[in-house]
């Protein structure tokens, strides 16, 4: 029994940690920008051209 109760405060402590990771990470604007990520695809990738024209030619 005393294992159980052991086991419940991990999981309440990795649960807190959880927790605070995503406050922290919401309070540093990681979750600001909604638009970009699902239109990037469809962005003109400049630099995916440059890399295929200064390949070594054998």
């Amino acid at each position: 029994m005393s294992a159980l109760f052991i086991l419940i405060i991990i999981s309440i402590l990795v649960a807190g940690s959880f927790l605070a990771a995503f406050l922290w990470s919401v309070s540093n604007g990681q979750y600001d920008d909604d638009y970009t990520p699902s239109v990037r695809m469809l962005f003109d990738n400049d630099g995916a051209k440059t890399n295929q024209t200064t390949s070594p030619k054998q």
